[in-house]
């Protein structure tokens, strides 16, 4: 993703966690109240959202969850290329955050978390541009070049993970050969970045940072080794931490900005947003498989030990961090945004597109349904997806929809497909016998979605919360704050309490 630079000595979590002089640090020690409210930043590839979350640990316990700001979150097309509005964004969570506090002035603490891989190139304090979005077309190139220099079995040895053509390390090629690499002095992810702006803290969380193929699979630190080898410099990436850990007070000016009390701190989640959402999949991880369905759909297991075999690696799965040193072993499949890019396109096109009205109109198709590959490459980047997979079809040999309906079924019915095929792949080469699927997030929403997924696999579906990201990043906080007790299982008894899912039997046929 030249001659090799010197591998620099960085602090390790270890060193993190004992500097007692870092912000917050005190506050995040003390804390001994069975109960308390938190709120959560969450950044999805759309939209985001602030959350306030109490729990109650006394007792068989409680969780509360309350939304109190949501705002789109929308690329902008600069002369270099797909961006994110990191700098609007920010606003957006600072009036978020600043609602938050308006609405529960005791706010214990705050947990952000975000989508995976992209992340700011930062000089002293100022970010150098704003980032580059993931469908962005310019890693094009990133994949080979690292591949030439790593070849891609041994990446998967090291860092466990699937092929993804956007996956930071290719990224980082990009920007190795543009230059840019060599201006910073800091590389923050998404989450990272805006807790640096509310703390002035430069960490990297760690389940965020196993996605970025620089993180040892086995080792959960960074691989200087092949850091050095890519010729990325080592001095750029943040010392790690681990989900529960402090980051940082927040600043004085920020906190005066937002109203808040002192000593109000920034609390590290499972700031990937799917290690989030799974902490609060309320399953039994030794048989079941989830899937966390928004923009993607990331379909798995949970395991306590990593799978980096030939089988797995040829399968295209990955090993990520979860909370707790869980790995959260799974297949990205295209997800939501296969529908949610068909309707912007028919929009474009200058019809009005009513979602709901839509997805009845799918349930209802009774001409044969055609299957695409949901995974094919080609679906990635925005654009007409309706032509995409009608050409998809062409090549292939299946007769393509003929209306909206029949286009919204297909791409209902080849999810589903997806979905079935990985659960059934994940369960092979992970042992887990699984018994339910559940799904969590906005897919959990989607009827047709859940119940043909459950008909396809054969497996009951269990379907919700909706808002599980957001579950998860308030527990993980309120488990830091010692609301409430130590181990997933409990987390997950809260939810599974708080939020009753919806189930789905399969059916014959």
């Amino acid at each position: 993703m030249t001659e090799q630079p010197r591998v620099e000595e960085r602090p390790t979590k270890e060193d993190a966690s004992r500097n007692t002089t870092q912000p917050g640090f005190e506050t995040h020690l003390r804390r001994s109240s069975t109960h308390g409210t938190v709120a959560a930043v969450d950044l999805g590839a759309t939209s985001g959202r602030v959350m306030l979350g109490h729990v109650d640990g006394r007792g068989a316990g409680t969780l509360e969850l309350r939304s109190v700001a949501r705002f789109q979150n929308n690329p902008v097309r600069l002369a270099s290329g797909l961006h994110w509005n990191l700098t609007g964004l920010y606003g957006s969570v600072l009036a978020g955050l600043g609602e938050a506090l308006r609405a529960a002035p005791d706010v214990a603490s705050i947990g952000i978390d975000s989508w995976a891989v992209d992340y700011a190139l930062i000089r002293g304090d100022r970010m150098l541009g704003e980032p580059f979005h993931y469908r962005d077309r310019r890693t094009a190139g990133g994949a080979e070049a690292v591949h030439a220099i790593v070849p891609f079995a041994e990446l998967y040895r090291r860092n466990g993970l699937q092929f993804l053509p956007f996956n930071t390390l290719y990224q980082l090629a990009a920007e190795r050969d543009g230059g840019c690499l060599d201006l910073a002095d800091s590389l923050l992810l998404v989450p990272d970045l805006i807790a640096y702006q509310l703390t002035g803290a430069k960490l990297s969380e760690r389940t965020n940072a196993s996605t970025t193929g620089l993180v040892g699979v086995e080792s959960g630190e960074w691989d200087d080794e092949l850091i050095a080898r890519l010729g990325f410099p080592a001095s750029v990436f943040a010392p790690l931490i681990s989900p529960g850990e402090p980051i940082g007070a927040l600043r004085s000016s920020v906190a005066a900005e937002l109203g808040a009390p002192d000593g109000v701190e920034v609390v590290a989640v499972g700031s990937h947003d799917t290690a989030s959402a799974v902490v609060a999949v309320p399953m039994r991880a030794e048989t079941a498989a989830y899937i966390s369905c928004g923009t993607w759909g990331l379909v798995g297991v949970e395991l306590e030990h990593p799978v980096t075999t030939d089988a797995a690696r040829e399968a295209n799965f990955t090993n990520e961090g979860g909370v707790d040193g869980r790995v959260r072993f799974l297949h990205n499949v295209m997800g939501l945004w296969l529908l949610s890019e068909s309707v912007r396109q028919w929009e474009r096109e200058g019809e009005t597109v009513e979602l709901s009205a839509l997805l009845a109109a799918a349930a209802s198709v009774t001409s044969p349904i055609s299957i695409f590959d949901a995974n094919d490459p080609r679906f990635l980047a925005p654009g007409d997806l309706p032509g995409r997979i009608a050409e998809w079809c062409a090549e292939h040999g299946v007769a393509a929809p003929a209306s909206r309906a029949e286009f919204a079924r297909s791409i209902i019915e080849s999810l589903a497909e997806a979905f079935a095929g990985a659960v059934r792949t994940a369960s092979i080469l992970s042992g887990v016998d699984v018994e339910t699927i559940h799904i969590v997030g906005g897919g959990a929403l989607n009827e047709l979605l859940c119940r043909r997924t459950a008909d396809r696999a054969g497996l009951p579906v269990l379907a919700g919360p909706v808002e599980a990201t957001a579950i998860g990043n308030v527990l993980v906080q309120a488990r830091a704050q010692r609301f409430i007790g130590r181990d997933l299982e409990t987390l997950r008894s809260l939810v599974a309490a708080a939020f009753a899912p919806v189930r789905y039997e399969p059916r014959a046929g």
